[in-house]
């Protein structure tokens, strides 16, 4: 059976809308804790963390009595970033974890991340078998079997989980002397990332830390860098770090606020990795948006460069197959699986600051290992019922577009995992041609959009 409700990272969709409905979430959580839960006399256990949408209230209940209607028992985290949540799941042996987040879209989305007992996010495979048992009558346990379900007492899992992040950071290495603006983006990191960054020693100047259900990613964090850089150069600080909503991406923000995206982070990071002998396999893993000066730099250091289709659980399934430990996501998606099973924002950042501490340099100078091809990246969003990609026209298009680039650049067309969005990206060096072949592409899809 193939996939309809999960996308490329889970259910997401607008709150108290289908597929975001407590409805919805209830049958979820049964057909979860039913696909967990296995014979003999051991406790099941799942632990569920969420970021600091209003929403999150609704879906909290939801999974927590579709789970326990099936014997589950349930631990509930409070707001504890999204990789807090996998090593969670292992670290307390629980059978599922889950994260009730929309990552770094906006308050009024909200999105459910399943994690098998390992701690990695399940497979593609695992989440149709999980729909496949939705779409049945799901067998309830016996009233002597039903779950509990409690919460974990304020900051335990969290304190569990910023220990853990603190011991990432160079043994004896210390952040005393560097101000750091940390940008939460009002999200699930809003306490543990400011409180890992003053405990190793910085001056923490936080924002994006007063979330009210609504302000989630709104004006701050990873996708609108915009007042941490004016925070840092008002305030002379050092570096920044930019998480979203549920710290899984970061941005770092150098003393001028000029920022290193994810292909920039992972570039500094494989290269140090390389140098101390510690990158599995010389091997870097990205998907097919990461920038061809990426590849470039990587080639210069006889780094392999490995691609993936978009999405952090196609580069950590490819990093798992390989037996490699470094990949990432233009985005900020930074996995290091020597330390985490997803992306995790704050130790990425903590590894660029390892950088500053041990080389003596500024962010400025680490934030930029390679000039950039020319990307342009534009988003169509399409009406329910249309499909343009199919679209006649928009496929002469594209066969166009590929013809004038010849082999000088890279054309990438897809449709979003997550949103109702097709993304048409495009390199070269030709920067006029880039626009050109770009907005032709556009320009169909749009009158095919509905």
């Amino acid at each position: 059976m193939g996939r309809k409700l999960f996308g490329t990272d889970g259910v997401r969709g607008r709150a108290n809308s289908y597929p975001m409905t407590a409805e919805m979430a209830l049958r979820l959580g049964a057909a979860a804790g039913r696909y967990f839960r296995t014979d003999g006399g051991r406790r099941h256990r799942v632990v569920i963390g969420k970021d600091t949408r209003l929403s999150g209230y609704m879906l909290e209940n939801a999974l927590t009595a579709g789970l326990t209607s099936t014997g589950m028992n349930v631990l509930l985290l409070g707001p504890v970033p999204t990789p807090a949540v996998g090593r969670l799941t292992h670290s307390m042996r629980a059978d599922l974890g889950i994260m009730i987040s929309a990552s770094h879209n906006p308050h009024y989305d909200n999105g459910i991340k399943l994690f098998g007992p390992d701690g990695f996010k399940l497979s593609d495979e695992a989440e149709s078998e999980i729909e496949a048992l939705m779409a049945g009558d799901i067998e309830p346990a016996a009233p002597e079997n039903i779950g509990r379900a409690r919460r974990i007492d304020e900051g335990a899992g969290r304190g569990r989980y910023m220990e853990f992040a603190k011991t990432t950071f160079p043994r004896r290495g210390r952040l005393n002397g560097l101000k750091i603006v940390v940008d939460c983006a009002n999200g699930a990191a809003y306490k543990a990332a400011p409180e890992v960054l003053w405990e190793l020693g910085a001056e923490v100047i936080p924002i994006g830390v007063e979330p009210d259900g609504f302000n989630i990613n709104d004006g701050c964090g990873s996708t609108d860098t915009a007042l941490a850089a004016e925070t840092i150069r008002r305030e002379g600080a050092d570096v920044g770090i930019c998480l979203d909503g549920d710290a899984d991406r970061v941005m770092i923000l150098d003393e001028t606020g000029a920022v290193a995206d994810g292909d920039q982070i992972m570039a500094l990071i494989a290269s140090r990795w390389a140098e101390a002998e510690r990158l599995a396999g010389n091997t870097l893993v990205a998907t097919v948006m990461s920038n061809l000066g990426l590849e470039r730099f990587l080639q210069g250091r006889q780094i392999r460069l490995e691609r993936t289709p978009v999405g952090d659980r196609y580069v950590v399934e490819r990093m798992r197959a390989g037996g490699w430990n470094l990949g990432g996501e233009q985005s900020g998606h930074i996995v290091m699986t020597d330390y985490a099973t997803t992306g995790d924002g704050l130790i990425a950042g903590l590894q660029f600051l390892a950088a500053m501490v041990e080389t003596g340099q500024r962010a400025s100078d680490l934030a930029t290992s390679f000039d950039p091809v020319p990307q342009l990246l534009k988003n169509v969003r399409y009406g329910a019922g249309h499909e343009p990609l199919q679209i006649a026209a928009v496929k002469s298009a594209i066969s166009e577009a590929e013809a004038r680039l010849n082999g000088s650049g890279r054309l990438l067309i897809r449709k979003s995992g997550t949103e109702p969005l097709i993304r048409v990206m495009a390199e070269c060096e030709d920067e006029a041609l880039l626009g050109q072949v770009v907005d032709g592409i556009v320009a169909e899809v749009e009158a095919a959009a509905g």
